[in-house]
């Protein structure tokens, strides 16, 4: 993440990305946010410029306002669904600890919950 409105954070992304890519899997999914989209007066970096940094090195792109709520479900919708979609195409293994992504079972379905007043007529002992 970066921030729309202060160039300096922008210029650092290439470092940051360096870092991140040596420190996960391969097959992380990496999404770049512009930050700050509500100050759109206050611009230090182009839609452009961020959408084609992102292109080059193979990231998703989204401007987003942690403010006004703008595009912040998007990006973990997004996430969700490249996630999704490597796991479906076999470049993340869910048996190997290293991909980030854990299964785990559903919940037990048809269980019963003891309600107040069943819990009152049985005598509760806690």
């Amino acid at each position: 993440m970066f921030f729309l409105n202060r160039r300096s954070t922008y210029n650092h992304l290439s470092s940051w990305l360096t870092d991140a890519r040596n420190l996960t899997n391969p097959n992380t999914v990496i999404i770049l946010i512009g930050n700050k989209a509500d100050l759109e007066s206050q611009r230090d970096v182009t839609y452009e410029e961020a959408k084609q940094f992102a292109e080059e090195n193979g990231l998703l792109f989204l401007e987003a306002s942690a403010k006004t709520g703008e595009n912040v479900e998007e990006a973990f919708l997004e996430a969700a669904k490249r996630i999704y979609q490597n796991i479906q195409d076999g470049s993340l293994d869910l048996n190997a600890a290293e991909s980030g992504v854990q299964h785990k079972p559903s919940a037990p379905q048809g269980g019963r919950l003891n309600t107040d007043s069943q819990l009152a007529k049985e005598g509760c002992s806690c």
